[in-house]
């Protein structure tokens, strides 16, 4: 006889735990928990070979909440551990969530590396400028002068670009969301659940409780739009409500041009695969009041993936010498003679 075993398709639900979400209402965090959990069932994998690893912070809560595998890790050692997890289980998509502090002070090490070996790792950064779990210290991407519980006076640090630091190690998928807008995110994290290698999304939102403002040109209906550059590859980059500035090169430097609307010719256009690195560093940078912030996706390039070039040299290796014994191995020979 035959047995038919019907199997339902997953929905947001089957991603949602079972655990009371505590983030401060109005926090960005539930904006990017509720599309992670839209978009996984989307992406036909089991949902036993998803894994969320965190450090520590608000962000890094995320494990808790996903019906998914999950490791609260230490302190900025989240990428440590999802590389490892993503070694020895290559078949999982592995997501980090982590903050501006977990991932850019203590983890800065772990972040750096993961870019540069490109392993299979989704990393998403939740930044707002700001350390929130530990009531509102300076942290890494901290604006100067701003007045903290550790800068009192006023922030003299010179703040990180994540971005920048991503692009510069090496990362071969960058992009830059604003909290708030859910139609960008969940299509950036579409693509960078999709892309070999390691992918990173910063998301800029603000902390209602210790930080509230921080990213308010880039929020603030009215006047949002003069202040994001909207990337599309391809496409000239034009930004404005009405659409009337764009962006040019001077010789190497950038700059803010009036333009007619439709009237293009002359404007920077996007190149989110050029293989050399320097466009999307540009844009990374652009910061300054005079500029507008690049957002969506900076780079996606194609390049090795670090768990592809392990599973070959272990293919390698096996071949050559056979398959291992772990315990013949550790009960072998005597590890206090030096011969």
């Amino acid at each position: 006889m035959n047995t038919t075993i019907d199997i339902k398709p997953l929905t947001k639900k089957d991603f949602e735990s079972d655990q009371d979400v505590r983030w401060c209402p109005g926090c960005g965090d539930y904006v990017l928990l509720s599309q992670l959990q839209k978009l996984l069932p989307s992406l036909g994998i089991p949902r036993e070979n998803f894994a969320f690893v965190s450090g520590i912070g608000c962000s890094s809560r995320f494990p808790y909440y996903m019906e998914t595998y999950g490791v609260h890790g230490i302190h900025g050692r989240a990428p440590a551990i999802a590389s490892g997890l993503k070694l020895a289980r290559p078949e999982l998509s592995v997501w980090v969530v982590t903050g501006d502090g977990d991932a850019l002070a203590i983890g800065g090490n772990h972040f750096i590396h993961a870019m540069r070996r490109n392993i299979g790792l989704k990393i998403v950064l939740l930044n707002n400028r700001i350390y929130g779990l530990t009531k509102g210290q300076a942290s890494p991407t901290t604006e100067l002068g701003t007045k903290t519980k550790t800068t009192p006076l006023g922030n003299v640090d010179r703040p990180f670009t994540a971005a920048s630091v991503a692009l510069g190690s090496g990362a071969t998928f960058v992009a830059r969301v604003v909290g708030n807008d859910q139609a960008t995110m969940a299509s950036v994290l579409r693509r960078a659940a999709l892309h070999p290698g390691t992918a990173f999304v910063e998301v800029l939102q603000n902390c209602l409780i210790f930080n509230d403002g921080t990213f308010e040109a880039l929020t603030d209906r009215s006047i949002r739009d003069d202040h994001r550059l909207m990337l599309e590859h391809g496409k000239p980059m034009v930004f404005g409500k009405n659409r009337d500035k764009g962006l040019r090169l001077k010789g190497m430097t950038p700059e803010v041009v009036s333009i007619t609307p439709g009237a293009e010719k002359g404007l920077m256009v996007h190149d989110e695969h050029a293989p050399n690195a320097g466009l999307a560093f540009m844009l990374s940078q652009l910061e300054s009041p005079e500029f507008p912030v690049a957002l969506g996706v900076l780079r996606d390039i194609e390049a090795p993936v670090c768990e592809d070039l392990y599973a070959e040299q272990a293919a390698d290796i096996t071949e050559l010498r056979g398959r291992g014994d772990l315990q013949k191995l550790l009960s072998s020979g005597n590890p206090w003679t030096i011969s």
